[in-house]
């Protein structure tokens, strides 16, 4: 059994496969439905309207419909697409064991324990017939796939086989009177539509179930006779053909196998079973240890089966379905049913070769798993699993007539796996004594080398060489010389794959693909999260793969990315340009063609074979997001520019890449603020300060602008911008420039105009203008500002530029490849812009009348009467914002050191970890994060961890005293041997070991009895959990371990304070049922007794002697101190004598429960309820959508995937 995949659940009673999708139906005996990818091995909905178990569940061929059926007596359509139910069919008047769709007809058959069969219409939605003949259960009835049959299954012992051809000819409605005479004989008797055609007789207990064969007129059936039994059937009678025998207890399902003549049961004994259908014998036996097997489904058109036992369902194959194939120069050789076929790649024609023995074991995954071909002796070794492993030498024929007539002896052996290493000599591999038997091709041992590591699996790796497989590496070994070359650590390789030119290699396992040189020297890694299935090398040196639904390549830096979509697996045999080769599970050869456009120019761009790189942007092949995100991801964004239509992107390009000429061009077209404010921090960020003037110039950010012409020293413009702000009435611009100009006059005829005559007066008179303060003296007359004495103080005056600061120096480079061969394209001209309405040099401006007043426009105008509006001279650009006609391509230009991508991001973009996106500061994705995995609404609480945990990671380094500190990002596991390129993940606060230290002060100060001061310590910790980052697997359980610990002790405390309230002071039976509940939550075994004392003496208080005898018995059954235990006795011999309760709680301690908690009240085993996502506290269904009350972070009754604490737990 191959099994591909599992859940923990529930009893599951009905299965079903969807017919194209990769989906599994299970029912559950809680009442709930699961729809699972089994591909992906993800829950994808659940439904849950059923009250009880669902027995019955099955897909529709070709509609988004399923039908379940229940212990309700409810047959329900659901529409998965809708994610509801879309109607209900009532009439059974018992349990309903089984439903199904009929293939074609818009018919559902249903099974009941009311004794009937019943065929609904799904689209009137009536019951168009009832089946009744049964006399007991009937456990199972289904649909004939070609003809108009139904089957049907009962516990009185009896398999049937009803005629439904009369439903199937009623074309025409009946009149009315006559309907309802119908629909009452129908339901009194049983319609005539229907009629029994054979009633099988032969099982001595009841039967289980019973199923048609797919194309053949059998029957197959199983029973509490513990036995299976074939039945074939013809036109006018049935008959018992044999008797399966081999389980132990009742057989709960049987059914024959899609694609194989065998037959598949299962039983209560624990074990699937498969039988040969020809041979009548088991074939092979899959047992569990402890679950009871219910319920088979196989999947309509794949070689999938699905078993339901007591804790779940699992999804397996019998038979592994990969061909075994080598590929030898331009010739494939392969495996197919019982030939060894070559086919050729260049002819495409497909020739048998030789005829191979048929495995003489019975057991199933007996074809051969691997293929080695020795071109020089024309020989082939297969490898199978017969006899726990075995190999057979074959050596083809040179006079093979192309038809697969010869069958040659072989030479036969066991081993784990055999390969080829030299011309005349093969490996074979021998576990148990950990050694390579090195033989000839007679077969005959010539040497036996140990070899340096346990090994599971050998594969060729060059004459003389072999890899050999341990559990998580692969090492290099030398046959000859019996050293190891070369070790790389890999998770569990399943298959090898060597370029060409043995220079390079693939290692496949299920969910990785590692890429090393012959060496076995890493160069990178590929994750997955479906299997991955098979690989070939392209001819340029990519490396094409294949998962279960997607063809993918891989470069040799590790980028990977998808060529095309796949319906059904494949194996890749050999890629050659555009042409992909590969064998489907049915052995055939199929050819794909593949467009490699994208990985050819990803390659080209990787190896600087820029020519290339421009002849495929030329011809346009390339688009879309994808390659315009690669382009700036590896640092192209000049080259991204050319695929981008789209102003925002290039203009976001342009920004990236520091093209102010492109920027400039788009922010024009675009016209937008944000983007001339962009514009102006890129510019400002190169010392660009012509581009940025411009940009300041089109938001009229006044102060900015200002502020860069003091900077610069243009103290011309300086002045002109304290015009400007005076012609806006803006009283602190024109303040703030006359500040920046040093101009005291300006700034007193302010103070004045505004009214702040002090001011102005000790402007005046300490900067020595005694005029102009004795006149402000006389107008303040006695109020006067103190002036301070000048020996004291000095002026602070901005000082004169010496020389006018132009745009800064920049790194000159040479222009780059891709610049000379597309040009400036996108590069403007601000001349014209400039002329038009931009800010002149030399002009003048004077203050309109009425300006500014209704809508903020400013109107300037020269002093010397010329015509109004804005006039611009020639802003001095610099040249390489002027569009050229020819810009060659060893040209020079201006560019400033691109800056490295901050590790905060990078600390993003690698995990997805919460703790680890809020230590580098990204706390929406942090709490995206746990809303996601673990419901959480509430993010008050985790403010002020957030904010530690982004202090903690964070430090600044000091540097000289003009200018800003050097923040630091601080990683945790840092060593001076680590890689200055590769980043560590963030240093974190929290730890596993400080909340363990955390949870033992919690224990402290709960037994002091400070359970206020014990519930904040045990909440703290509730809080912190979400963010801890662990690095094992065994660390995560703890985690998990810590987390129902500190929810426990939450709900408990929560309790006991209630209890406390002083709000229940008058009510003795509340108090008494808390201090019950307080008792049966999960506590350590000094608090539980400390708990049994209180809840013992408040009930023998109130004269609840039973209740309190409960609590002595329980606390008798701890480690006690001699003065309790006496006490406890006592009130245990009082109960027993008098064991009656004098108040009535509501508490029965003989029933397991839990505490709601929210209303502190308890949900009896078998009541509904509803959990938090993520502290798993339990809650009546009323709270539904309230916050949890004992985490106070997540929704009750919300969805979250669950905690997420380590990279090992992503996959």
């Amino acid at each position: 059994m191959l099994t591909r995949f599992e859940t923990k659940s529930n009893r599951v009673k009905g299965l079903s496969f969807h017919p194209k999708r990769p989906w599994i139906l299970g029912s559950l005996h809680s009442g709930v439905i699961q729809l699972w990818d089994y591909r992906m091995g993800t829950l994808i909905d659940r439904f849950d309207e059923h009250e009880g178990p669902v027995r019955g569940v099955h897909f529709h061929k070709s509609q988004p419909l399923f039908v379940s059926g229940g212990d309700d007596y409810k047959i329900k359509v659901w529409n998965y697409k809708l994610r509801r139910c879309l109607f209900t069919l009532l009439g059974h008047l018992d349990y309903i064991r089984t439903v199904q769709f009929h293939h074609e007809s818009p018919w559902i058959v249903s099974a009941s324990d009311d004794q009937t069969i019943r065929i609904w219409n799904w689209q009137s939605r009536t019951c168009i017939s009832v089946l009744t003949g049964h006399n007991h259960y009937v456990m199972c009835a289904s649909f004939h796939l070609k003809e108009d049959l139904v089957v049907s299954a009962s516990l009185d012992q009896t398999v049937r086989v009803w005629d439904i051809g009369a439903l199937r000819k009623k074309g025409v409605a009946p009149a009315e009177d006559l309907m309802r005479l119908t629909q009452m004989n129908t339901d009194l008797f049983g319609g005539g539509d229907a009629v029994v055609k054979y009633v099988l007789e032969g099982h001595d207990r009841g039967v289980n179930w019973a199923s048609f064969h797919p194309t053949l007129p059998l029957i197959v059936s199983g029973a509490d006779d513990r036995q299976v039994k074939l039945w074939r059937m013809n036109d006018t009678k049935a008959w018992e053909v044999d008797t399966l025998r081999g389980h132990v207890n009742n057989v709960s399902c049987v059914i024959f196998h899609a694609r194989q003549d065998i037959i598949v049961s299962n039983s209560e004994d624990k074990s699937i079973r498969v039988w040969d259908m020809s041979k009548r014998t088991g074939v092979q036996t899959f047992r569990r240890e402890h679950d009871r097997f219910w319920i088979l489904a196989a999947h309509p058109e794949m070689n999938v089966l699905a078993a339901g036992h007591d804790s779940g369902m699992i999804v397996f194959k019998l038979e592994r379905e990969r061909p075994a194939f080598a590929v030898q120069g331009g010739t494939l050789y392969y495996i197919k049913e019982r030939y060894l076929r070559t086919y050729d790649f260049s002819a495409q024609k497909d020739n048998p070769l030789i005829s191979i023995r048929r495995p003489g074991a019975t057991a199933m995954n007996q074809a051969p798993r691997s293929l080695s071909y020795n071109a020089a002796e024309n020989a082939v070794l297969l490898c199978s699993d017969i006899d726990g492993g075995s190999y057979e030498l074959y050596a083809i024929p040179k006079d093979t007539t192309g038809k697969g007539e010869s069958t040659p002896d072989s030479k036969r052996g066991l081993g784990a796996a055999a390969v080829f290493v030299a011309r005349n000599r093969f490996a074979v591999l021998d576990r148990n004594h950990n050694q390579v038997l090195i033989k000839d091709m007679k077969n005959d041992v010539t040497k036996k080398c140990n070899l340096p590591v346990s090994t599971s699996d050998i594969f060729y790796a060059g004459t003389g060489n072999l890899l050999c497989r341990s559990e998580d590496k692969v090492v290099l070994f030398d046959v000859q010389q019996r050293s190891t070359l070369g070790e790389l650590t890999a998770p569990f390789v399943k298959y090898v794959v060597w370029s060409s030119d043995m220079e390079n290699v693939a290692l496949l396992s299920k969910h990785a693909i590692i890429i090393a040189n012959k060496k076995l020297v890493l160069k990178c890694t590929v994750h997955e999260t479906i299997r991955v299935k098979s690989g070939a090398w392209d001819e340029s040196g990519v490396f094409i793969y294949t998962t279960v639904n997607h063809i993918k390549y891989c470069l040799p830096n590790g980028d990977s990315g998808i060529v095309r979509t796949l319906d059904v697996p494949i194996y890749i045999t050999r890629v050659s340009k555009n042409t992909l080769f590969c064998l489907d599970r049915d052995g055939k050869n199929r050819v794909i063609q593949i467009d490699p456009t994208e990985y050819s120019f990803k390659l080209a761009l990787l190896q600087r074979k820029y020519d290339q790189v421009l002849q495929m942007i030329q011809n346009m092949k390339l688009c879309g997001q994808s390659i315009i995100a690669y382009l700036q991801q590896k640092g192209f964004p000049e080259v991204a520019l050319h695929f981008v239509k789209d102003e925002h992107t290039r203009f976001n390009l342009a920004i990236e890449c520091g093209n102010t000429a492109v920027a400039v061009a788009s922010a024009k077209e675009i016209d937008d603020k944000d983007c001339w404010h962009r514009l102006g921090v890129e510019a400002l960020r190169q010392g660009n300060y012509e581009i940025v003037e411009y940009a300041y110039q089109k938001t009229k950010n006044f102060e900015r602008l200002s502020f860069l012409y003091l900077i610069t020293g243009n103290i011309e413009k300086l002045s002109k911008m304290l015009k400007i702000a005076e012609m806006r009435s803006d009283v602190m611009g024109r303040f703030h420039n006359a500040l920046y100009l040093g101009d005291v006059q300006e700034r007193i005829r302010i103070f004045e105009e505004s009214g702040h005559l002090p001011l102005a007066y000790a402007t005046a008179a300490t900067h020595g203008l005694t005029d102009v303060a004795e006149r402000l003296r006389e107008l303040l007359e006695d109020v006067l500002p103190t002036i301070p004495p000048p020996e004291k103080s000095f002026l602070l005056m901005p000082p004169k530029p010496i020389v006018q600061e132009s745009n800064w120096p920049l790194l000159t480079v040479s222009k780059g490849f891709f610049e000379g061969a597309f040009g400036e394209s996108g590069a403007v001209d601000l001349e014209e812009e400039v002329a038009e309405g931009a800010w002149g040099e030399d002009l003048d401006l004077a203050v309109a009348e009425n300006e500014g007043e209704d809508d903020g426009t400013v109107v300037v105008e020269r002093e010397d009467d010329e015509e109004e509006g804005w006039e611009m001279e020639d802003l001095e650009l610099p040249a390489e914002l002027a569009v050229a006609d020819v810009v060659p391509a060893s040209s020079g230009y201006f560019a400033v050191p691109p800056p490295g991508i901050p590790t905060s991001q990078i600390w993003v973009q690698t995990s997805s970890l919460a703790g680890e996106h809020a230590a580098a500061g990204a706390f929406d994705t942090a709490m995206r994060l746990l809303n996601r995995q673990l419901g959480i609404k509430n993010f008050e609480p985790l403010k002020s961890i957030f904010l530690e945990l982004h202090l903690a990671s964070h430090t600044s380094l000091p540097t000289m005293v003009s200018l800003p500190v050097l923040p630091l990002a601080l990683e945790r596991g840092w060593s001076e041997i680590a890689s200055p390129n590769i980043r560590g993940l963030p240093a974190l606060v929290y730890k596993l070991s400080s909340l363990e230290e955390k949870l033992k002060v919690a224990y402290k100060t709960t037994t002091e009895g400070k359970f206020t001061e014990a519930l904040r310590l045990f909440i703290n910790i509730l809080h912190i959990i979400p963010v801890v980052v662990v690095d094992s697997r065994k660390e995560v359980d703890e985690v998990k371990e810590l987390l129902g610990i500190a929810k426990d002790y939450a709900l408990a405390l929560r309790i006991e304070l209630k209890r406390k309230d002083p709000a229940l002071k008058d009510d003795p039976v509340r108090q008494a049922e808390l201090a019950a509940y307080f008792t049966h939550c999960t506590l350590q075994p000094t608090h539980l007794k400390l708990s049994l004392q209180s809840a013992m003496s408040i009930c023998f208080k109130l004269k609840n002697f039973g209740t309190a005898a409960t609590f002595a018995r329980r606390l008798l059954e701890l480690s006690l101190s001699p003065q309790v235990a006496t006490r406890a006795r006592q009130v245990l011999q009082v109960g027993e004598k008098n064991p009656k309760d004098e108040l009535q709680l509501n508490y029965d301690p003989r029933n397991p429960f839990v505490v709601c908690g929210s209303t502190f009240t308890p949900i009896y085993r078998g009541s509904q309820d509803i959990s938090c996502p993520y502290c798993r506290a339990r809650f009546v269904p009323e709270t539904m959508g309230s916050m949890c009350s004992v985490c106070d972070l997540a929704v009750v009754g919300s969805n979250g995937s669950g905690l997420l604490c380590s990279a090992t737990q992503v996959r």
